[in-house]
């Protein structure tokens, strides 16, 4: 079940274990570090632009994400040309 806490926990989650700093992660998805420390305290949300973003750099599911399920690989992943 989606929560913003949860989704929260889980990006700062990710986003640690890669080492990677609020600025980093701010800069990817275009947005200020303040949008991202929001987020990890589970009081904003945001795109799903953005949540493909973070999926794709940090190679966890969306599901995972949003709090769908505890696993956090993806079943299914996107082919590329080339």
């Amino acid at each position: 079940m989606f929560t913003k806490d949860l989704f929260g926990k889980r990006i700062l989650e990710q986003r640690t274990r890669c080492c990677e700093t609020q600025a980093v992660l701010a800069e990817l998805l275009g947005v200020k570090k303040n949008h991202i420390s929001e987020i990890e305290r589970g009081n904003r949300t945001t795109s799903a632009e953005r949540i493909a973003l973070i999926c794709e750099h940090y190679k966890v599911s969306a599901d995972y994400l949003l709090g769908l399920t505890d696993d956090p690989e993806p079943k299914y992943r996107a082919e590329t040309d080339g």
